[in-house]
């Protein structure tokens, strides 16, 4: 059985492209202030405390520190919602685009509930990049299973 991939309306190409670039803005951002802490700007009073949730034990997953993480994710997902990989016919790429979204949302879900619960203090890049997955999240919601064939629909527009 051949599996098809049904093309995507050029607004979910070009969102999910730009989201994935500002993704990786804030990752990298926040891998080089990972390894330079000086370099971070962002309050350190109150609620809002950028350096100690990134410093925090929570900072890390496996011994691998989160923001590497992030680093990688959003350099993955750049390539999978670049113009030319939403051309491809290759429909495990279009599965492992909403895949990497979805783990990345679960991943970002267990941040949260890390920096509210676990350290107290949020942190306004780390809450960029939760927004940015979301928003992946939302937009590839939306077509994935249309394009993949999961569901029988009108065309996306």
């Amino acid at each position: 059985m051949s599996r098809t991939v049904e093309s995507v309306p050029r607004w979910a190409v070009v969102t999910t492209f730009v989201l994935s670039i500002i993704g990786l803005g804030f990752s990298i951002y926040l891998t080089i202030t990972h390894f330079q802490p000086h370099a971070l700007v962002c309050a350190d009073t109150g609620t809002i405390n950028c350096a100690k949730v990134t410093t925090s034990a929570q900072s890390y997953f496996l011994g691998i520190p989160v923001a590497v993480l992030g680093l990688f994710n959003f350099v993955v997902m750049v390539a999978l919602n670049s113009p030319l990989a939403w051309r491809a016919k290759n429909y495990w790429l279009h599965v492992a685009r909403f895949a990497f979204t979805v783990a990345g949302m679960g991943f970002v879900l267990w941040l949260i509930y890390a920096e509210i619960m676990i350290i107290g203090n949020l942190c306004l890049y780390c809450t960029g990049v939760h927004i940015v997955t979301f928003a992946l999240l939302i937009v590839l919601t939306r077509v994935t299973p249309t394009q993949l064939g999961w569901v029988d629909s009108a065309p996306l527009e």
